[in-house]
């Protein structure tokens, strides 16, 4: 009989961090453990060890995973054709349904649980998500000055407000429960205000 197969380095990186995500968000930083996650891998502490040097790193790593996967869902590649509207729409409509979605939210509260304890997982968060989707969104901003199509005099500021707007009314009563995930229609109707809003501060004179 064949054993099972082995996992390339790689590939038992990422098993490693799916399991520790689930024990993360379900138990909290603080009470979780190496030797759980590693029981829970079917695996040895030491083997854990060997791609995280603690608990701390590997909390790390699994925030800076989930970083990267929103970025790429809210700031996917465009299709052919967008205008400014079209675009800032698309971005808007994939920021509002993944930044307060249930499941969001239950990795935020737990990374800013932690980042008072440990500000470099908070500073680590912070760049790789709310920094660097401010980053894309500017380079997207910066070209439509360049076309004419924006009068803007910093790029950055203006992709904050942009997500500011987005999110403005929902986020507190999202993150303290207060109301449900939001319905397509709400979403639609949020993300429309923004964009109006937007371009009226930022579209060109005359």
């Amino acid at each position: 009989m064949q054993g099972r197969p082995k996992l390339d380095r790689d590939a038992r990186r990422e098993a490693i961090l799916d399991v520790a995500e689930d024990v993360f968000v379900s138990e909290g930083f603080a009470a979780a453990s190496m030797s759980e996650i590693a029981a829970r891998l079917g695996g040895s502490k030491g083997t854990l060890y060997n791609y995280f040097k603690s608990k701390e790193e590997l909390f790390e790593a699994y925030v800076l995973r989930r970083c990267i996967l929103n970025m790429d869902g809210i700031y996917a590649l465009p299709g052919g054709g967008e205008g400014v509207a079209e675009t800032l729409t698309r971005i808007g409509r994939a920021y509002l349904r993944r930044v307060l979605s249930d499941e969001n939210l239950r990795h935020f509260r737990l990374i800013i649980a932690e980042a008072e304890r440990y500000p470099e997982i908070g500073k680590a968060f912070y760049e790789a998500g709310p920094g660097r989707g401010s980053e894309r969104l500017a380079d997207e901003i910066r070209a439509w000055v360049k076309a004419g199509l924006l009068e803007v005099d910093d790029p950055q500021m203006a992709a904050f407000h942009f997500t500011g707007l987005c999110q403005n009314r929902y986020m507190k009563a999202r993150l303290c429960n207060y109301v449900p995930e939001l319905s397509d229609a709400e979403i639609e109707a949020e993300v429309a205000a923004a964009v109006k809003t937007f371009l009226r501060a930022y579209g060109p004179r005359g």
